[in-house]
């Protein structure tokens, strides 16, 4: 049985959002104010908390900011009672983390909606990190801190980025570590000159930002997405416990910076030694391995091409066209077809 809390002033609205959620076979706990309700949450952990806004004393805002203080009440899914429907009011709540908002008056069937619908979605996500936490499994044999790795996965809220969307600038300080859970982010450095280098693109079940593990100072790139994502993120504070206390999460993320590591080498390399046709027909079939599993066609725009490349916009066209030409590739429509890896790969000049 789901267990509810519910935080509320007024009487009248909380003994019948009471009634309801009861008569739907749910566990209630109710509070008449903030501070109750932030010591019942703490308390008996409910799988959900509908919460007003305007009380006395310790308002909505308040209580969602103590539970977010604190870990085992961080990731409850939470909904906003409100009667107050600006945009600002609406966008401080969501800032702070809540997940949804009831408007006030609202009736039975919206109730049940509302906290239906965030109990399925907190249901499916053991099913949505599955694959993530298998990848972690895959990385070694040792469990003792993978359990905590599994347990911290399955109870992060996912986090929805849009398109073009900057997780982090070069030179913020380091707040913590991504996971993706769909979608797909690059990260890139800038010249001094204002060109732009695309050093790595992540892709689902991967970990953005590993590299500040062992940093802790500054992000030393810009994390952006390519395409909407949705994401877990773990403090700093969190990952670096886990690493200290269980010598095979520190082996695993040692694992994936040092792959991360021979990466950034070739493709190094690659720029400094390789002519452009080669550093273009290299980046395509190191992101077509990397990010085509199934043999999918890969979505690159020019400048997306150009930044992994280390090439400039006009020049990847030429070189595109000429392998187009060649019968080494197709394009179709924003897509590219890679017909012959095997001389693309070999390709001297």
């Amino acid at each position: 049985m789901n267990k509810v809390l519910v935080i509320e002033d007024n009487f009248e609205m909380r003994d019948n959002i009471f009634e309801i959620l009861k008569l739907a076979n749910y566990e209630v706990y109710t509070a008449t104010n903030g501070k109750i309700g932030v010591e019942l949450a703490l308390k008996h952990l409910p799988d959900l908390i509908l919460c007003d806004i305007m009380m006395e004393g310790l308002d909505g805002y308040g209580v969602l900011f103590m539970l977010n203080k604190h870990p085992e009440t961080s990731t409850i899914p939470f909904i906003f009672i409100t009667a107050k429907t600006q945009k600002q009011d609406l966008r401080k709540g969501m800032e702070l983390g809540a997940d949804d908002y009831l408007m006030k008056p609202f009736d039975d069937v919206e109730l049940l909606n509302a906290v239906e619908t965030r109990l399925k979605k907190k249901k499916l996500q053991k099913d949505f990190y599955s694959k993530s936490i298998k990848k972690m499994q895959q990385l070694g044999s040792d469990t003792k801190g993978l359990t905590e790795i599994t347990k911290m996965i399955e109870d992060r809220k996912i986090k929805t980025v849009k398109k073009k969307q900057v997780l982090y600038y070069q030179g913020d300080k380091v707040t913590g570590i991504y996971l993706i859970h769909k979608g797909k982010i690059k990260t890139t450095k800038i010249a001094e000159d204002g060109r732009e280098l695309t050093t790595a693109i992540y892709d689902i079940d991967q970990f953005v930002s590993v590299n500040v593990l062992f940093s802790n100072e500054s992000y030393i790139d810009n994390a952006i997405a390519l395409e909407e994502c949705s994401l877990s993120f773990f403090p700093i504070q969190e990952i670096e416990k886990l690493i200290s206390q269980y010598p095979d999460v520190a082996r695993k993320f040692i694992k994936i910076l040092a792959n991360e590591v021979c990466h950034i080498e070739e493709q190094l390399l690659q720029m400094a030694y390789s002519s452009v046709r080669k550093r273009v027909a290299e980046s395509l079939l190191s992101y077509h391995k990397m990010h085509c599993p199934n043999g999918e066609n890969i979505n690159l725009t020019r400048y997306e091409i150009a930044n992994l490349s280390g090439t400039a916009p006009e020049t990847v066209s030429r070189t595109l066209t000429d392998f187009e030409n060649e019968k080494l590739i197709e394009k179709k429509h924003n897509e590219l077809i890679l017909l012959n890896q095997k001389k693309l790969s070999t390709l001297r000049s």
